[in-house]
């Protein structure tokens, strides 16, 4: 009987140690399926982000590709609509873009045109300097280029006597060094313009500033066709009386400054209006 009992006792053990293991088994498989379980949560809750992010773009792809289609639609109505145009339609717009052409053309001409006048305007005043290099560094002669002009610019004391229009030998001198470039650019004009300081004169032979200005200009003028056959055609004679002054007539060196004459060497305008007339092809 003792030996049955213990044998009992001991199948309950075993059964019991039997069934702790299978509960921790079945514990360990249960912790393994809840871990499981979150990670598929959290793969499915990704994926629903992804979901409505690729939603969202699709949604804006469908925008964009139905305003592309609009506006192909809109772009094919107005091919459509520029099919219909006539013959004389068509003709009109050949002719504007002929006319546009020419335009350019006739620009890049007067382009050219001036290219051309700037240099020759360099040109003519590097041979003034260099005729007048015996002088040009006397503060009494000025050469330079102007805009559209070569100017020499001559103080009257260099010129003339005070309150006289007759030419001194020293200014002849200058004039006939001028008159060598000047003529070597015949289709040049050549004005002379005189200045004085606004100190008023009235003598037996000139009656004011105006008079003596011009007379000066016209002395000179006078000087250049018949000393060095200049061509009178080319010889403009002005005079400025003192209302065009460098500086303020306020000092004896200033109203000396103002006292000048001033030959301008410029382009024909008739050369200018020509090149306007001339017919783009």
């Amino acid at each position: 009987m003792k030996k049955i009992l213990a044998s009992l006792s001991i199948i309950t053990v075993l059964a019991s140690c039997a069934s702790t293991k299978e509960l921790e088994a079945v514990k360990a498989k249960h912790e393994q399926t809840k871990e499981e379980l979150i990670a598929v949560k959290a793969n499915l809750t990704k994926c629903l982000v992804e979901k409505e992010r690729y939603q969202e773009k699709s949604s804006l792809l469908e925008g964009t590709v139905t305003d592309l289609r609009k506006d192909k639609e809109k772009t094919l109505e107005q091919v459509g609509d520029l099919t219909v145009l006539t013959k004389g339609a068509n003709d009109n717009i050949k002719e504007t873009l002929a006319q546009l052409s020419k335009k350019d053309k006739y620009i890049n001409r007067i382009r050219a045109a001036a290219t051309k006048k700037d240099s020759l305007n360099l040109a003519v005043a590097f041979h003034l300097k260099k005729e007048l290099q015996q002088g040009i560094d006397d503060e009494d002669i000025e050469v330079n280029v102007e805009k559209t002009v070569v100017f020499i610019s001559i103080s009257d004391k260099l010129l003339f006597k005070s309150g006289s229009y007759t030419i001194s030998d020293a200014a002849s001198k200058v004039l006939a060094k001028v008159a060598t470039v000047v003529n070597g650019q015949p289709e040049m004009d050549v004005m002379i313009e005189g200045h004085t300081d606004d100190a008023p004169i009235s003598t037996a032979t000139v009656k004011d500033n105006w008079d003596l200005s011009v007379k000066r200009s016209t002395a000179i003028v006078r000087e250049l066709q018949s000393k060095y056959a200049v061509a009178p055609s080319r010889l403009i004679a002005a005079g400025r009386s003192s209302f065009l002054p460098l500086v303020a007539n306020d000092t004896p060196a200033n109203k000396s400054k103002n006292r000048r004459t001033k030959i301008i060497i410029m382009p024909r305008l008739n050369q200018f209006f020509n090149l306007l007339d001339q017919k783009v092809e």
